[in-house]
């Protein structure tokens, strides 16, 4: 229904152009099911169902922009109707933009996956049966999601998926808990079930006298997780174009040869493999994949149709902010199952919190250990953390103190859902490094 509805408004909205007019719509839209956990129980149970539309009016250089909720019937149309006349309206009040750019060439595309997941009360079911007697609390979010864009040269993309994602946490006392995260497009009950049992493991773990360590540098292995907070560093401005031309980047010093990562490291906007739309708000197309570092080495950036037209260069479908939506850094060759051997004595770190940059020319940024972090010994895992800061920079962690990534990765999708379920997600490894600076 939302896709006959949303091409209504774009066939309908040809008929209401002035000659020198052209417009631009993109619909964000989502049915959800959000279901709320607390002590292994259901709290709280709703869905959410909505459909936003963002309608760009352009004449020349000039446009004018307003989001509006619709709801899928015929009312949508007097709404967008009004709404034109406030945007021509507003069009004569503005100057033009030197660097609005927009897709004049239709590239139409249509993907719509088909649903493959089981009723949400299907899938609570399995969540409480796993979690027994366990304090579990979370927020299941499942359903689907539709991206929509069109305009007024011909073009119309669609995108409809289904997903869900499970934020989650077990836990044991005072400021011990274990944190995870499940998402997927497929529900296997075995899985989360495999995956609650694993965190029951580590809560047994945390329930042991808990070891504060003094500041230095020490051994450390990053789950997939924590690696997701160090990675998500670079979507503050490292991988836009805009920010490495303007010299704000973190990344400016691996840009100038002045800094690199280790060979070990490659990163990729991988669109093909993400859960994302693949076209973007000005109608352009995203390519499958984007290299963004290659063996340690800068080898593109996410670059909008803005940027491409400022400095003249291709554009590659990254939208305003330029930033990852459908991250994926290679694996290495340490199988997960070796990692505690492989680290022999330092620190097993699970979650990273409260990332920022320290000094943001230099990539370095700080933060917190958090939730189920341990400290190991000769292979074996001893005692569980309290919380410690740290201080490091990204060129260590990911350069010269990289000792190994994991083989496998895990998808990790952003469980942010307001104003809209997010869909951006990584694909990540975990990191084995040789040192990690804790300084509190």
């Amino acid at each position: 229904m939302m896709r006959t509805a949303f091409a209504a408004i774009a066939s309908h909205l040809k008929t209401r152009l002035l000659p020198d007019e052209h417009y631009t719509l993109w619909l964000s839209a989502e049915q959800t099911d959000f279901v709320r956990f607390n002590h292994g129980k259901v709290r709280q149970a709703g869905q959410v169902s909505q459909a936003y539309l963002t309608l760009t009016l352009v004449r020349g250089q000039r446009h004018a922009s307003e989001q509006l909720s619709i709801s899928g019937n015929a009312d949508d149309l007097a709404l967008v109707d009004a709404s034109l006349l406030t945007l021509r309206g507003a069009l004569d009040e503005i100057e033009d933009d030197p660097y609005l750019l927009l897709n004049t060439t239709p590239q139409s595309s249509e993907r719509a996956d088909a649903n493959v997941l089981p009723a949400s009360e299907t899938m609570v079911a399995d969540i409480v049966a796993a979690a027994g007697d366990a304090d579990l609390v979370g927020i299941l979010a499942a359903g689907p999601v539709y991206y929509g864009f069109a305009n007024s040269y011909g073009q119309f993309n669609w995108q409809a998926s289904s997903s869900w994602n499970f934020d989650w946490s077990l836990y044991a006392h005072g400021d011990k808990a274990v944190k995870r995260g499940s998402a997927g497009t497929h529900w296997s009950a075995e899985n989360i079930a495999a995956d609650i049992a694993e965190a029951r493991t580590q809560l047994d773990l945390l329930r042991l006298p808990a070891k504060t360590l003094t500041p230095g540098s020490y051994r450390a292995y990053l789950t997939p997780s924590a690696v997701a907070e160090i990675a998500g560093m670079l979507n503050w401005g490292g991988l836009s174009e805009k920010q490495l031309r303007a010299k704000k980047s973190p990344l400016l010093k691996l840009a100038e040869g002045e800094q690199s990562f280790s060979p070990k490291f490659t990163l990729l906007e991988n669109t093909g493999a993400g859960l994302a739309p693949a076209f973007q708000a000005e109608g352009f197309i995203r390519p499958a994949q984007v290299a963004l570092v290659q063996n340690g080495k800068l080898a593109g950036s996410l670059i909008s149709p803005r940027s491409a037209k400022e400095y003249g260069i291709e554009g590659n479908g990254a939208s305003s902010w330029e930033s990852s939506e459908s991250m994926d850094m290679a694996g290495g060759d340490l199988p997960t199952a070796e990692v505690l051997q492989a680290l022999g004595t330092g620190l097993y770190i699970s979650n990273l919190w409260y990332l920022n940059f320290s000094d943001r020319a230099a990539g370095r940024i700080t933060g917190m250990t958090r939730f189920a972090c341990f400290w190991v010994e000769n292979g074996q895992i001893v005692a569980p953390l309290n919380v410690m800061r740290f201080d490091d920079s990204l060129f260590r962690i990911l350069g010269s103190e990289l000792e190994a990534l994991t083989s496998e990765c895990e998808l990790l999708v952003d469980p942010g859902s307001y104003g809209a379920r997010s869909s951006a997600s990584q694909r990540l490894p975990g990191a084995l490094l040789r040192s990690l600076n804790l300084v509190l």
